[in-house]
């Protein structure tokens, strides 16, 4: 039995297209909101899997599935572990293959593109955009010849299937990452889908569209010449718009790191944090020093910042943006 285990965000979806559109398999799929990072548990607990099974990991850090992947090994099921978040020290194994890189430049679906020498090239370039890595996404384009409104296509599909990622919770989403993924596969190329499945794609664009316009209305909690601090408001929006909104104040401040807050379900913070674009690191060391936080260089998170920690975060923020 093939196991699929990806990120719900554009960079772990559009990974898995890649692979699933080079290899079409039948494979049950593992996933959830962006913040659902340690999937392997999920795997483990729904799942008992045996020397027969193989199981693809896409866009979770393997820092924190390392319980779940030394547990597969112990189980001598084979692993292919594609990634670019946190990793810490990576087991040798025979039955383990990775491709790893953790460099800013780098997201999960232009390792899968490596490893694929280009053959969707297109969805890949559409992943980075989402993860916003704009200077990636356009280098990674430039060999297939697109137009500015074909690469400004891409990166708006991008966006929304970033932003559709987000949430306190499935129903936050406007589409399941599962589901989602069903309808992106169906397609070779994203302007496929584009151009023939308009209903879902608009729907997605409108919705981005309509948080944003919220998001955007609001003025920081907290600003200096190196940081802003923003605290969204208890809401559904809300929640879905936190990364993107992350990635727009970004690109708009591009010599100042940004930290975005929204409450979650269990009455505490849900963080997301953009380092400086014009120095995309320190992200992914700063959240680690919180308990259920991790990430990448240029942009990480926090599930759970409790509310009298706060200042406590905002110190540390500074302090690592000085």
């Amino acid at each position: 039995m093939q196991y699929d285990v990806f990120n719900g965000d554009a960079d772990g979806v559009c990974a898995l297209v890649q692979l699933r559109l080079a290899e079409p398999i039948e494979s049950t799929l593992v996933t959830g909101i962006k913040r659902d990072i340690q999937l392997l548990d999920q795997l483990l607990a729904q799942y008992s899997l045996t020397s027969d099974d193989s199981v693809t990991v896409l866009d979770v850090s393997l820092d924190k599935n390392r319980a779940g992947l030394d547990t597969l090994l112990q189980h001598a099921v084979q692993v292919f572990y594609v990634d670019h978040h946190q990793a810490g020290e990576i087991p040798t194994h025979p039955k383990l293959t990775t491709r790893i890189d953790t460099s800013a430049s780098q997201c999960t679906s232009l390792l899968v593109d490596a490893y694929l020498q280009g053959k969707y090239r297109a969805w890949a370039v559409t992943a980075a955009f989402g993860d916003n890595l704009l200077v990636s996404a356009e280098h990674a384009a430039q060999i297939l010849h697109l137009t500015q409104s074909q690469l400004l296509a891409l990166k708006e599909l991008g966006v929304c299937l970033n932003y559709n990622g987000y949430g306190g919770s499935l129903e936050d989403l406007h589409i399941a990452p599962d589901a989602l993924f069903h309808e992106l596969v169906r397609y070779d190329s994203p302007f496929d889908f584009i151009d023939d499945n308009k209903i879902v794609a608009q729907q997605l664009q409108t919705a981005y569209q309509e948080d944003m316009e919220k998001a955007l209305a609001l003025t920081p909690e907290y600003q200096t010449e190196l940081v802003s601090v923003y605290l969204l408001p208890n809401q559904a929006w809300a929640r879905r718009v936190s990364g993107v909104f992350s990635n727009e104040l970004a690109n708009q401040t591009p010599r100042r790191a940004h930290a975005v807050l929204s409450y979650t379900a269990e009455k505490d913070y849900q963080v997301s944090v953009r380092a400086p674009l014009d120095k995309p690191s320190g992200a992914d060391e700063l959240c680690a020093a919180f308990p259920t936080g991790g990430g990448r260089k240029s942009a990480a998170g926090i599930n759970h910042l409790p509310l009298d920690q706060l200042l406590v975060f905002v110190r540390a923020f500074e302090q690592q943006y000085r």
